[in-house]
């Protein structure tokens, strides 16, 4: 728990980082790179919790 959390933080630092240098540059290149790392940290958060929602499911069957 404590890999996704330090990733859920590395995540947001990276996407705050972009933003910012976007704001400062007016380069939409850094937009483009914060919406698909938001797109794919949204699956990959779905991802994981499945995987956490079928193992609860397993443990009580």
């Amino acid at each position: 728990m404590f890999v996704l959390r330090l990733v859920g933080f590395l995540l947001l630092l990276t996407i705050g980082a972009s933003l910012t240098t976007y704001l400062l540059t007016r380069n939409r290149r850094y937009l483009t790179f914060t919406w698909q790392l938001l797109k794919y940290s949204i699956v990959l958060a779905i991802i994981v919790l499945a995987f956490m929602l079928f193992e609860r499911l397993i443990l009580v069957v």
